[in-house]
């Protein structure tokens, strides 16, 4: 059955998953098991979501990427203001080009941009954004060194 948030049925949905806000999911489009997305969050053509991801209010990712498993976006790089926590519904947007691959267990600070073609290791934690074409790994993520 098509839901809404469905831009055709060819977008495949491995249960369970939370999907909510009524995010865009493009053609093709293939999402993991156990996986979340969250409002206004759009996902490019041909993309494929590995299982346990976190993708929430604010990424846009671009067509024919990879996630591996168990990626997580954050959208939030204050959460707290007085020690409280604060709702204010302005998340930091994130863009992911097209044709990106993200490595299992990455993390994707907020407010970054992934450029076409770019390469994150598995593990990595990105906080600045990165280059079309680069490739990066580490926490900080770092450019990797070409031979």
């Amino acid at each position: 059955m098509k839901k809404d948030y469905m831009s055709d049925a060819s977008v495949v949905i491995h249960e369970p998953c939370n999907i909510y806000g009524k995010p865009l999911l493009r053609r093709n489009v293939s999402i993991g098991a156990f996986t979340e997305i969250g409002p206004k969050v759009e996902i490019g053509v041909g993309t494929r979501i590995q299982g346990g991801c976190f993708i929430p209010e604010g990424v846009t990712i671009g067509s024919d990427c990879f996630i591996g498993p168990h990626v997580c976006f954050t959208n939030v790089k204050h959460p707290m203001k007085d020690g409280k926590f604060t709702d204010s519904g302005n998340y930091d947007r994130t863009r992911v080009g097209a044709d990106v691959v993200i490595g299992a267990n990455a993390t994707i600070c907020p407010g970054v941009t992934l450029g076409d073609g770019c390469i994150i290791a598995a593990g990595a934690v990105v906080t600045k954004s990165v280059k079309a074409g680069q490739t990066v790994a580490g926490n900080p993520a770092q450019p990797m060194k070409e031979k």
